[in-house]
């Protein structure tokens, strides 16, 4: 008798273990909408943490196989986002960026986390005058990730400026969501607003007609307070979903001192209500916002976020 309950107990332990040595995506599995959350393939709410890369364009170096094993492993990252700039350098200008981008999907896919391919539109502020390019980058992103769940889409980073989430966003948003649901009809796919994405209550408003949607929140800790918060929960009561795909630990300049209370009223608020994070940025782009130095050591930043990684 004793025998069997050994045994017994041995089984249920090597299940644990094998439990605990899954990955998140194999813990998880497919990620959809459902109502104002995130959930995983059996309807849990799933919230997950990650870092974002500054611009790849400039900083693709820091970001490789081995700095995100160092993320999943020691800092406890469930998603990484590839910011891959549309100006400045990027995509619109130099194509081969992509190869960067390509490099860290595919890293992020053998390591079983989440990973977000980010459009990165900023100082080309409205998402219009890249569509054609968009609608190009994206038939082939789609293609060739369809039904690959770790992958999630974010299809216009900070939309800002003298634009509407009606009159340019939205229609951006619904050509390229046709695109990519052409190929790839399952995995999330994030949209920002207006305002840096900051007028969240545009599309709440007036959402997309299409499932797997999420909405884009990004955040400074220093410069953004409980007004946008008031926006994400007026969003949130109007059935959207919403990713904070950057927030940052400083005032929006990105310099600075960091604002570590303000932080983490921001980080509590967003953990109650399981709503995911990507903070600005794993990089040494010599900003108070980026998580590592020049010579790859963590900044106050960089320590701040990882504890509260694994908190």
């Amino acid at each position: 008798m004793f025998r069997a309950i050994m045994l017994l107990l041995l089984f249920f332990n090597s299940l644990g273990a094998i439990a605990m040595s899954q990955s998140i995506v194999e813990q998880n599995g497919q990620l959809s909408v459902k109502g104002s959350e995130i959930v995983n393939e059996r309807g849990e709410a799933v919230q997950l943490r990650g870092m974002s890369s500054h611009g790849l364009q400039w900083f693709g170096n820091i970001v490789g196989d081995e700095a995100l094993l160092d993320l999943r492993n020691n800092w406890g990252i469930t998603v990484f986002r590839a910011a891959m700039y549309t100006a400045q350098g990027g995509y619109a200008e130099n194509p081969k960026v992509k190869t960067k981008l390509v490099e860290i999907v595919e890293a992020a896919i053998d390591l079983g986390i989440y990973v977000v391919i980010d459009w990165h539109i900023l100082y080309d502020n409205n998402p219009q005058i890249h569509q054609g390019k968009a609608i190009e980058f994206f038939a082939e992103m789609s293609k060739k990730y369809a039904g690959i769940p770790n992958v999630i889409y974010e299809i216009c980073n900070e939309p800002n400026g003298n634009i509407s989430w009606g009159g340019n966003i939205k229609p951006y948003a619904e050509v390229v969501v046709k695109e990519i649901r052409k190929n790839d009809s399952k995995n999330l796919i994030i949209v920002g607003s207006g305002s840096w994405s900051q007028n969240i209550q545009d599309p709440a408003n007036d959402p997309l007609r299409y499932q797997n949607i999420a909405y884009a929140l990004h955040f400074y800790s220093g410069t953004h307070g409980q007004w946008l918060r008031d926006r994400i929960d007026y969003a949130r009561s109007k059935g959207i979903a919403i990713v904070v795909t950057e927030w940052g630990t400083t005032d929006s300049s990105g310099k600075g001192r960091i604002f570590i209370g303000e932080s983490d009223q921001w980080l509590d608020f967003l953990d109650a209500r399981k709503i995911s994070w990507m903070n600005w940025s794993y990089s040494n782009a010599g900003e108070s916002s980026a998580a590592i130095t020049w010579d790859y050591k963590l900044t106050e930043s960089g320590r701040y976020v990882k504890s509260r990684m694994l908190k």
